[in-house]
């Protein structure tokens, strides 16, 4: 039951409103001025319902001093300047008197079911930093360690952040950690994937345009680098960014400014980078396909992430946590791990990393009848890898008639390898993917977590 307390000089009012409240269930304490008000303690109240005026004093100076408590203010000197004063000081509404008996209800139902919210995402909050120390990530191995020593210096700064990791180990979860602990968490956070943006969309997705700027353009647009103004912008796969947009980028981070596709005018932006990639933007930036000045620019603190497969009993402990959170988000009750599937969990090398496991472990507990995970719920094979499709196997022998390609010989990704660094200068994106018998977001998947970049087109 909420307890609220009522502070008002006049007798009518404040038996009318102790009775409106008790009707529904809440337990009220009174007091009939502010100096009889601060004899309570604030803290055992859920809300305070307060007179802006009263003997000894304004009953705004109950805000700070029942903080966080939330105070109401009502007052029959209903006017816009004293309510827009009281919400200043703090105030967390107000209700001008003689007052409508359902409003106040409404009024009072609504800021306590703010209070109770705000309670529980503080609780929440102090069990994440309890069971993981930086937002969500768990690891105990030392690289994990280290990762998190240096989230936690470079947190609070500015400066610009390159995340390197294979796919699937949790570069997001790492951007994200930083921009939460850091001065600018309560502004956004906008993700971009640079690789799942069409090249002759990228710029204009980034920096926005202006009306009429190209074909299809019938409004002006706002950038999502603008749109992340005064927060951080993180730009996952930055190795896959066109090298006009990456001279576009390199002006972001030497003068803080943009200019719309089609504009004439740059615009000022406060925004924090933080960039990922699973590829060797040195070694591109060597080669020339990667501005080596922009990557000089973004390479100020350098985080990597290990592959799960590094991580010792960290495979252990994250796959407990998975299931438990899983458990949780299927409605279903706890399960657990056999031992010859906790074992298998240990030896597999988990090419996909996190991503792999967290969709391995989601799909045994949809298919799982019983109270125990084995093995093959989990669809882990530690003997033999997994044989490659039909439809790519045929596509590469008949692509490649002289050579003889048996599939006891060759694993699946080894046929992909293959065919795609085979073919990729005669067939564009499409047709690769249509040759494999797969769409073109698996292919762009499959070429990131084998680390076989798209070549660009000169």
């Amino acid at each position: 039951m909420a307890k609220i307390l009522i502070v008002e000089d006049e007798k009518v009012i404040r038996n009318a409103l102790r009775r409106l409240l008790e009707r529904n269930k809440y337990d009220v304490e009174e007091a009939d001025s502010l100096t009889a008000a601060k004899e309570f303690d604030f803290q055992q109240f859920d809300m305070i319902v307060s007179d802006l005026r009263l003997p000894g004093g304004n009953g705004t100076e109950l805000i700070d001093l029942a903080k966080p408590v939330p105070v109401l203010i009502m007052t029959s000197f209903a006017s816009l300047k004293s309510a827009v004063d009281a919400m200043k000081l703090g105030a967390v509404d107000y209700i001008a008197k003689p007052f409508d008996h359902d409003e106040m209800l409404i009024t009072v139902q609504r800021i306590l079911k703010g209070r109770n919210l705000a309670r529980q995402n503080e609780v929440l909050k102090k069990d994440i930093a309890k069971d993981y120390p930086t937002t969500g990530m768990i690891g105990s191995c030392a690289p994990m360690q280290k990762l998190f020593k240096m989230i936690g210096k470079v947190s609070p700064t500015d400066a610009t952040v390159l995340i390197l990791g294979e796919s699937g180990t949790g570069k997001e979860l790492v951007a994200r950690a930083i921009h939460e602990q850091s001065p600018r968490k309560d502004a956004p956070m906008i993700s971009v994937n640079c690789a799942a943006i069409p090249e002759n969309l990228i710029e204009s997705e980034l920096f926005g345009h202006e009306k009429g700027s190209f074909t299809g353009a019938t409004s002006a647009r706002i950038g999502l680098v603008e749109a992340a103004d005064g927060g951080t912008l993180f730009l996952d796969e930055i190795g896959e960014l066109p090298l006009e947009a990456q001279a576009r980028l390199l002006r972001v981070l030497q003068e803080s400014e943009i200019r719309r596709v089609g504009s004439i005018q740059s615009k000022k932006v406060d925004v924090r980078l933080v960039a990922a990639t699973h590829r060797a933007l040195k070694d591109l930036a060597h080669k020339g396909e990667f501005r080596q000045d922009l990557y000089y620019r973004l390479n100020v603190v350098e985080l990597k992430l290990p592959p799960l497969r590094d991580r010792g009993d960290d495979i252990l402990e994250l796959a407990d946590k998975l299931l438990e959170r899983t458990c949780k988000k299927l409605n279903r009750p706890q399960l657990n791990f056999a031992n010859e599937c906790r074992l298998a969990i240990s030896q597999y090398r988990w090419p996909g990393n996190v991503r792999e496991m967290e969709n391995a472990i989601e799909r045994s507990v949809i298919l799982n009848d019983g109270e125990t995970i084995n093995s093959e719920d989990m669809a882990i094979d530690t003997q033999n890898e997994p044989q490659f499709a039909p439809t790519m196997l045929s596509s590469l022998q008949q692509d490649e008639p002289h050579k003889e390609v048996s599939p006891s010989e060759l694993s699946l990704d080894d046929y992909f390898q293959h065919f795609v660094l085979e073919n990729e200068n005669k067939l564009n994106e499409t047709e690769l993917a249509q040759k494999l018998g797969i769409s073109r977001k698996s292919l762009w998947e499959r070429r990131q977590r084998l680390g076989i970049s798209r070549k660009k087109a000169k």
